[in-house]
């Protein structure tokens, strides 16, 4: 053999080589990521090639599947009162991807879930049956707070204290899932991406704004919990109105009229004082604040839905005077709907903040557990005595203060309303919040909830914790103990 032709077969033995070790590296180290990525088609045909697993309220299945015609895409996602459930399933769309319950669960509701599969289907890649998510919320809660809410915008949670089970979530303007479910709903998918009101945000988990004064609350636990102030009928040194340390800026309060120089922390949150907490949160600083903040949950929720991006925030790196306007809930203090709920869910609970979770369980196709959410997982917020004395100056707010729309026949309620600035120097319409508690004198039934209406399309001087997001609390919490 001359040289040249045994040149030209050890090139051409090493071309074959390096081609089988590319090949077994793709097929042996690429290929799970390879039918993982999300632009392989036979994912996507894997995933609908079966009716879809369910998600399940009270029982009932919201969701369905439906056959297809003319594509290899076999099922595609139906809803039951898609708009009613939106924020609480998401959605699954053969051409959009999947959100909320829908994108966290696909593997399960699809059945490529590998705890579906027996060690045989493990080695065979078959496919298995869908597996079911089994969540916490309450048909009638959800059904309240959605009626309420009807054409305004904001979103509206409530919360058992006692287990963490999220009774409801609600957003709107809300949509029906289904009409994105496809692969040919591109118009409709325009249309709601298009929407200056956003339908596909949910607002109760992943817009978090300015609470205004529900905030208080956490402020007035600080000082509760720090001993700055030895109950919530103690006179506190507040004087009216506030100087922001500092500055020149003026903090008032929205009734001139009130009682607010050197008020009790009970009357401050039946008046809303402004000056009472913006000096509070001044005395306290900015860590001891942070501290308390973040034992409500902000800036981790710890939900078993992903919301950490979008988790509430108590700010850092302020000056005395920026620390101050954080007691009124406002300077760069943001909140979701969901985390003011925990902070009634917390005091209503002596104290304790149970996990919050919308799904009890998911189970395969023969009902079996393959993952459970247990209730009363709780972690001490503030001590029993603060719980107390809170709830009381909470009853005091909805009996005799600013939140009197929220009262519930037969029930001990407690609430904390808000008015937050919105757009630069508050140029556009106010944020109007309410959080609160309601229990049931004779069952001892509780429920929290927290609202907010970003946009009513009301007057700006009409715009109100009270008179916009209380009443749907009060629907909501009358719901949950009938």
């Amino acid at each position: 053999m001359n040289k040249t032709i045994r040149n030209t077969s050890v090139f051409v033995l090493l071309l074959v080589l390096a081609l089988l070790g590319r090949a077994t590296w793709v097929q042996a180290y690429e290929g799970k990521a390879l039918a993982d990525d999300s632009k392989n088609r036979r994912k996507t045909i894997a995933q609908y090639a079966q009716p879809l697993g369910n998600i399940v309220v009270a029982g009932s299945p919201v969701t369905g599947s439906k056959r297809t015609e003319g594509s290899d895409l076999a099922y595609a996602r139906t809803y039951t009162d898609g708009e009613l459930y939106a924020a609480v399933t998401g959605f699954s769309s053969q051409a959009y991807g999947a959100t909320q319950l829908e994108g966290i669960y696909s593997h399960v509701l699809d059945g490529t879930d590998d705890r579906l599969k027996n060690p045989l289907d493990a080695v065979t890649r078959k496919q298995q049956e869908p597996g079911t998510v089994v969540t916490t919320i309450d048909p009638a809660v959800q059904k309240a707070a959605y009626r309420a809410l009807g054409s305004k915008k904001g979103a509206a949670v409530a919360v058992d204290p006692a287990t963490g089970r999220i009774l409801a979530m609600v957003s709107t303007p809300s949509y029906d899932p289904s009409t994105i479910s496809g692969t040919n709903d591109g118009d409709a998918w325009k249309r709601l991406m298009a929407d200056e009101d956003k339908p596909l945000v949910n607002r109760a988990l992943r817009q978090p704004l300015p609470p205004g004064s529900t905030f208080k609350l956490v402020v007035a636990a600080a000082a509760l919990e720090d001993g700055l102030y030895g109950s919530v009928d103690t006179a506190t040194e507040s004087p009216d109105p506030y100087t922001l340390p500092g500055t020149r800026t003026v903090l008032r309060n929205e009734n001139a009229s009130a009682p607010c120089e050197n008020a009790t922390i009970r009357t401050a949150l039946r008046y809303s004082c402004n000056n009472v907490f913006g000096k509070m949160a001044a005395d306290l600083g900015q860590d001891k604040m942070r501290a308390m903040a973040e034992k409500f949950g902000f800036d981790d929720t710890g939900l078993d839905v992903p919301v950490r991006a979008y988790a509430s925030v108590y700010p850092s790196g302020m000056d005395k005077a920026q620390t101050a306007l954080t007691g009124i809930g406002q300077f760069d203090v943001t909140a979701t709907p969901l985390q003011m709920a925990m902070v009634s869910a917390a005091l209503a609970n002596d104290g304790l903040l149970a996990a919050p979770h919308m799904v009890s369980e998911v189970v395969d196709s023969d009902g079996d557990a393959l993952a459970s959410f247990k209730d009363g997982d709780a972690e001490r917020i503030v001590s029993s005595s603060t719980a107390e004395q809170l709830r009381s100056a909470m009853v005091t707010v909805v009996e005799e203060g600013t939140g009197t729309n929220a009262a519930v026949d037969g029930a001990e309620v407690g609430g904390k309303t808000g008015t937050a600035q919105h757009g630069e120097n508050n140029s556009k319409t106010p944020y109007a919040w309410f959080t609160s508690y309601a229990k049931d004198r004779s069952t001892g039934k509780q429920v929290a909830v927290a609202v907010m209406i970003e946009d009513s399309g009301a007057a700006r001087s009409e715009v109100s914790g009270n008179g916009l997001a209380a009443p749907v609390a009060q629907k909501m919490m009358e719901a949950a103990l009938r």
